[in-house]
This record gives structure tokens, C-alpha cells and sequence, in this order.
């Protein structure tokens, strides 16, 4: 496996910075954040490493040279909209944009990219599908032509009262995988699994690993923090009684975890995702945030 980082956390670096820090600290890859330029919806959005509005394989060679020249692989691109967005225009422009994020993906050789399959949080899940199915085949079968393969993040997207009742991403169990790789079955399809969105679901994320060892493309490393107190005070139904906390500062089993992946032959990417809000307050906090990660990590990878 190999050790890297989400570079969301570092939106004050160019691709340049954030690859020499990567080389300089010892991280093997990084995920590369790929936003439209501008536009950020939300904490951690809006962050834009690569920019694929208009990219050509003269800007691929580009970043591979400056890969090659800090020898930190690229893990993946990373854009996470919401392409089942209830406005229809909202939708097209975010579908045309992970379109593009693939397609810069082929030219580098990376092959993977990473996003959400979205949701409309005022409707049920089941009601959900349709869209889905009108939706999603088209951007599998897109990712095929250009032999890339997509990891979706479990992220529930229920973090704020705009993604109050059913939150903004579909793909938040494993009911929910089984019944999207049945409707498109191709191995082109897959998760960008994150073990801190099934703690506080009372998900058994080592199980998932094992059942889901075929759908694992990509991997974040965040853990989460249960606030007990306010679970008595709001319930589950409840906002914000569970916290992204560094890796080994929350309730996740990193053995446990580290024990399924060499059991099921993962052999990919971990990359360590902060949201961490106690590591938030300057840019030296944030690297501190990522190196500290590492060093808690290695114990299990090295």
C-alpha cells in the first residue's frame, strides 16, 4: 500500500508546493483536488490542484514531469459534487465537470478518479434510483471508453441543515453499494472507502472490507470522534454529535483496519484525509495535521 494525503487541506499551495511537501515528508502519493476554479460550495471544496477545465496532454506531461521530478505518484483526482442535484442545469454542470476530471485522469495515467454519486436529500433513497439510473450509466460507461476507474466516497453528506433530512450522497451502505453495482455492474465502478462515515452509522467497517474487496479502488484515512453528550441532548437524528478527527483521535480500529485490507490483498492507495477542525487555525497546523498522521499510520503500512 501507499501512504499519501488529500491535498484539499493544503488549498494555499500550488501543485509545485504541495508535491514538494509530499517528497519532503515522505509521502509515496497524494490525491489531487480538481474543482472548477473559483468555485467552492463548502469546506474542503473549491480546491482546484489541477485544473482540467481545458487540459491537454501538453498539461499532463507537465504534471507527470513535476510527479517524476518530487517522485510522489498521483493517487487519483478528486471533484466531489452532487451530480443527482434536484436542478436540472446544477446536475449538467457538475456531470460535465467530473466528465472532464476523468478524462484528465486517462491523459496522466493516474486511471482513477474519485467523487460522490450524489443525491437529492428531500426525497428517499429508493426514490432516488431513478435519476440515478438516468445518471450513472452514461458516466460509467464515459470512464470505460477512457479506462479510468471511479472510486465513490461513502460520505452520508449530512453535515448541515441545507443537507437536512437525507443528506447530499447516496452511496452510504452496504445496501446502497449492492443495489448501485447491480445496476451497473462494471468494475469500472467502485468506492473510495472511508472508514470514519460507518462509525458514527454503526456500520461494521471492517465487514464492509471484506465483503466489498472487489469495489475497492481508492481509500481515505479520517477517523471520528462520538460526542456522547450530545447524542443524550440531541439524539441520533441530531446534527454535529460526531466530529473528523485525525487518524488514532477517534473511534476507528486502525489495526483492525489495516488487518482487513492485507487480508483482502488491497494493495492501493490510503491516503489521509483532514478535517479536522483542531488542526485548522494556520498552514503550519495543517502539515502538522498530515505529518502527525503518517507517523500514526506507519506503524500499520511500513
Amino acid at each position: 500500500m501507499q501512504l499519501g494525503f488529500v491535498s484539499a487541506i493544503l488549498p494555499d499551495l500550488s501543485l509545485e508546493e504541495v508535491l514538494a511537501f509530499a517528497a519532503q515528508n515522505g509521502f509515496d502519493c497524494v490525491e489531487l483536488m480538481c474543482w472548477p476554479v473559483g468555485q467552492a460550495e463548502r469546506r474542503y471544496a473549491g480546491v482546484t490542484h489541477i485544473d482540467v477545465t481545458n487540459f491537454s496532454q501538453g498539461d499532463a506531461e507537465k504534471v507527470k514531469a513535476l510527479a517524476q521530478r518530487y517522485g510522489v505518484k498521483i493517487s487519483g483526482l478528486g471533484y466531489y459534487p452532487n451530480p443527482l442535484a434536484a436542478d436540472p442545469a446544477e446536475r449538467e454542470t457538475y456531470i460535465a465537470h467530473i466528465k472532464k476530471v476523468i478524462a484528465a485522469s486517462a491523459l496522466l495515467g493516474v486511471n482513477v478518479m474519485n467523487t460522490f454519486i450524489g443525491r437529492d436529500p428531500a426525497k428517499s433513497i429508493e426514490d432516488n434510483w431513478p435519476l440515478f439510473e438516468e445518471v450513472w450509466p452514461p458516466i460509467i460507461a464515459f470512464a470505460e471508453q477512457q479506462n479510468v476507474r471511479i472510486g465513490i466516497e461513502n460520505c452520508p453528506m449530512l453535515f448541515s441543515l441545507d443537507e437536512w433530512p437525507g443528506g447530499k450522497n447516496l452511496a452510504i451502505s452496504p445496501e446502497v453499494w449492492r443495489r448501485m453495482f447491480g445496476r451497473i455492474p462494471s468494475q469500472h465502478f467502485g468506492l473510495n472507502f472511508d472508514p470514519s462515515h460507518l462509525i458514527w452509522q454503526h456500520i461494521d467497517y471492517v465487514r464492509a472490507i471484506y465483503d466489498f474487496r472487489d469495489r475497492l479502488v481508492h481509500v481515505h484515512a479520517k477517523d471520528e470522534k462520538i460526542l456522547t453528550d450530545l447524542i443524550y441532548e440531541r439524539g441520533i437524528l441530531g446534527l454535529k454529535w460526531h466530529i473528523p478527527k485525525l487518524p488514532g483521535l477517534g473511534s476507528v480500529e486502525w489495526g483492525k483496519f489495516f488487518s482487513a485490507l492485507t487480508d483482502t490483498g488491497y494493495r492501493g492507495p490510503v491516503c489521509i484525509e483532514v478535517e479536522d477542525r483542531a488542526y485548522e487555525d494556520s498552514l503550519d497546523s495543517r502539515k502538522r495535521a498530515l505529518s502527525q498522521s503518517k507517523r500514526y499510520l506507519e506503524q500499520f503500512m511500513r
